[in-house]
């Protein structure tokens, strides 16, 4: 029984519950993406029934259960599991609440990703072992051209023992691999400012950072995941939760569930009814009512506490290392995948240089007969047979055995002048090829470059922004006792910057040590940067809004974005942080600390500098006193020396000295900025630091379609063509009108680039028309938004 047992357990350790360090995969995962790659089916070629897959999995490397290898396929296509899925399925695969249709009804191919996962097998890059019956061959390991061990993570259960790791996002494994490899001695906190924490397929939120710190450290550590909700008016009279992301690997169902039970028990309170209005054009989506007289955020905390919207996830990194389990941290994971890396590298460059050199060797044969073609015909003709060629062909041209043999089944269409050339040609390529070849493999430092360089190319085909927010724990409401008390967070008052995007979300960069940006943030699809300001995490900024308040808020509470890797796409709505009123929005994020006067045009061409003494106190206050239908359309923080800039929906531009208008208090209503012609509105309002670089984008609008999504025509020009006028007068023209058009839709004056989001989310360069100032400009269809600056 012992024996027997031991046999056992090693058995379900080593080849079945367990993932390899190198590559990430367990042994029936790696049979299923090589057989697949061997049958080649590539994301180029159709789809093939999944119970095909098996079949041939099953009967040639895993004599086991068809259900365990369509289990493990049909994990490795699901986007809710796998963060970076490495099978392409077509028909149903599961969801999170119901299991996936029979083998015989789905079809599967490889991903693009998978491709990754098994180039180069075909240059001896990886050992080879024998299947279980010993006819065929499979590979002990992938090459694996991404960490797919810490992107996709993993969870199985051994004997003894189990694995349960996190799914992180490729973009930022990458930047810390590439740290390690150009910093082999790296501490675990200067990694973590790369890989700051799990990115889960399904995103959500992880409260709580202190168990992933330990878990990068030692291996297991466990965290908090909580859905992504939001406060919204559902009817008039009415307001609701909103879940849009749910923690990993929870299913709306087993959600609604929960709170069903909870409201029949009584021990959930406030909720009128729960809807599931998920779909495939919007996502999930959760409609939680709110009876009246409740408050929905002790509703939520609620929630949080008695349902999966909250939910713990334990870490235990054990992964197979030289063929023994071991748990392993963060810097363990990552020194041995660069360490394998490594290896298929050195393998692949020696494979590669063993057939260039084989290939030379016969060039330079083909060289030497071309040379002497007739004596080399004549020495063939004359012998009686093909050994007593190659023969005198070895002896009279001091060729080799394989030359000759290369020589005698040459074609004699390759018997010409311009194959001479080629072969020369040839031969100097591959020259060349060698010499680098051979100076990769005697060159440690080139060696990483390589390394470092393909991990970059994966990185920026494959990587997506983050989809989780991280965020410090701190307490609930039913745990201060009182609703709006002041939670105690355990957060230290570094400094950081906070960007905000033109569609209005909101994250937080902390610099402890004060350091830049590494990376420029990345643009989501619809997304560029608005406003860029510097505080501290537990300092105050001020929001600006449309309608001319200044609201005070804490960054404490952004979601933190690492500051190698800032995607856009990862910030949470600044609506959600701040008490916005129906049909208000923020326009810019201000410092309540710098002594910078704050700068606001409105619609009707009113400009007020706000100054910065003196503020009201409370968390909000109005900077400007509106006329009725007037509302603010720019605001920003500057100088004396900055040019104010105004440009109307009638083309009319209007640029002047900040110093020009003196700064009033908060209960004043501004002065006159811009002389505004009947029918005529400001559509743009900022400053211009830097006046000879700076460029003016306009986009016109068509006769009867809404401003902002019609086809219109685009002009960008340098802004010194535009000559600066007084105060209070109406500007000159900036866009000449074509027939059909009779306004501007949108117009941005700044620094740097000029571009457009198109209504299909492409962002396009602005064309440069004409350098003065009434051309009308190039087309450019269904313009939504434009955007500019360096950072956009």
């Amino acid at each position: 029984m012992q024996g027997s047992f031991l046999e056992y357990a090693y058995s379900v350790i080593y080849s079945r519950a367990l993932p390899d360090a190198r590559d990430g995969l367990k042994p029936v995962q790696r049979r299923i993406l090589y057989q697949m790659s061997d049958m080649g089916l590539r994301p180029d070629r159709g789809h093939v029934k999944s119970a095909r897959v098996v079949g041939e999995v099953m009967g040639k490397l895993h004599p086991h259960g068809d259900s365990a290898i369509y289990d493990a396929l049909v994990r490795l296509a699901q986007p809710f599991t796998m963060r970076l899925p490495t099978i392409d399925g077509h028909g149903n695969f599961g969801s999170l609440d119901d299991g996936p249709a029979a083998a015989r009804y789905t079809e599967a191919r490889l991903a693009p990703s998978a491709m990754a996962m098994v180039e180069n097998l075909d240059e001896d890059v990886v050992d080879f072992v024998p299947n279980y019956d010993n006819q065929l061959t499979q590979p002990d390991v992938l090459p694996a051209a991404f960490p797919n061990l810490l992107v996709n993570g993993a969870a199985g259960i051994a004997v003894g023992m189990a694995t349960n790791m996190a799914p992180h996002n490729l973009i930022e494994v990458v930047a810390g691999a590439q740290f390690l490899i150009e910093n082999p001695k790296a501490t675990l906190e200067e990694v973590m400012q790369y890989i700051p924490g799990p990115d889960l397929p399904t995103g959500g939120t992880i409260s709580g950072l202190d168990g992933i710190r330990d878990a990068y450290a030692t291996g297991r550590g466990s965290f908090k995941t909580r859905a992504r909700v939001s406060i919204e008016s559902i009817t008039p009279r009415k307001m609701g939760l909103i879940v849009t992301e749910l923690p990993y690997l929870v299913g709306p169902e087993r959600v609604i569930e929960k709170i069903k039970d909870g409201v029949n028990a009584k021990r959930i309170q406030g909720i009128s009814d729960v809807n599931d209005l998920t779909d495939r054009k919007h996502g999930l989506r959760l409609v939680i009512g709110i009876k009246t007289g409740f408050s929905p955020e002790a509703v939520l905390e609620q929630l949080y506490k008695l349902t999966p919207l909250e939910e713990s996830m334990g870490i235990n990194n054990v992964a197979l290392v030289d063929g023994g389990p071991r748990t392993l941290g963060l810097l363990d994971l990552l020194h041995v995948y660069i360490g394998h890396r490594f290896q298929v590298i050195i393998r692949r460059t020696r494979f590669r240089l063993a057939r260039r050199k084989e290939r030379l060797h016969l060039v330079e044969g083909l060289l030497v007969a071309i040379l002497d073609i007739d004596e080399v015909i004549q020495v063939i003709r004359r012998s009686d047979d093909s050994e007593q060629a190659r023969t005198r062909l070895m002896d009279i041209f001091e060729l080799s055995q394989l030359q000759a043999e290369y020589i005698l089944e040459l074609r004699l269409r390759r018997l010409t002048r311009f194959s001479r050339i080629e072969l020369e040609t040839e031969r100097d390529a591959l020259l060349a090829e060698i010499a680098y070849l051979e100076e990769l493999l005697g060159s440690e430092q080139l060696l990483r470059q390589v390394v470092s360089t393909e991990l970059d190319e994966v990185s920026e085909k494959f990587g997506t922004p983050r989809r989780t927010l991280l965020t410090e724990a701190k307490p609930s409401l039913a745990t201060t006792g009182r609703r709006g008390a002041a939670p105690v967070l355990e957060i230290q008052d570094v400094p950081c910057t906070v960007l905000l995007s033109t569609s209005g979300r909101a994250l937080r960069i902390d610099q402890p040590d004060g350091t830049a940006i590494v990376r420029p943030p990345r643009r989501s699809k619809h997304d560029a940067i608005r406003s860029i300001v510097s505080a501290t995490s537990r300092g105050e900024l001020g929001a600006v809004t449309n309608k001319g308040r200044l609201l005070r808020f804490s960054p404490v509470d952004l979601p933190v974005a690492p500051a190698n890797s800032v995607q856009l796409g990862a910030g949470a709505r600044i609506a959600d942080y701040l008490p916005l009123g129906k049909g208000e929005h923020v326009l810019a994020l201000v410092s309540m600390v710098a002594e910078l006067p704050i700068a606001l045009g409105t619609k009707d061409g009113v400009v007020k500098r706000v100054t910065p003494t003196g503020y009201p106190k409370g968390s909000e206050f109005e900077l400007i006193a509106l006329k009725p239908g007037d509302e603010v359309v720019g605001a920003f923080q500057g100088g004396d020396d900055d040019e104010l800039v105004f440009v109307t929906s009638d083309t009319q531009l209007l640029h002047f000295a900040a110093s020009n208008v003196r700064p009033q208090g908060v209960a004043a209503g501004g002065m006159a900025g811009i002389n505004v012609a009947s029918g005529a509105r400001v559509i743009y309002f900022g400053a211009v630091h830097d006046p000879e670089n700076a460029v003016v984008a306009t986009i016109s609008a068509t006769t009867g379609a809404l401003p902002g999504t019609d086809p219109g025509r685009a002009k960008v020009s340098p802004f010194s063509e535009f000559p600066a006028k007084g105060r209070a007068t109406g500007g000159v023209r900036s866009h000449a009108f074509l027939k059909g058009e009779d306004s501007l839709a949108l117009a941005w004056v700044g620094d740097g680039p000029a571009m457009a989001v198109g209504a299909d989310g492409a962002v396009r360069s602005l064309p440069e028309a004409s350098a003065k100032r009434d051309a009308s400009g190039t087309p450019l269809d269904a313009v939504v938004a434009s955007i500019g600056g360096p950072l956009a």
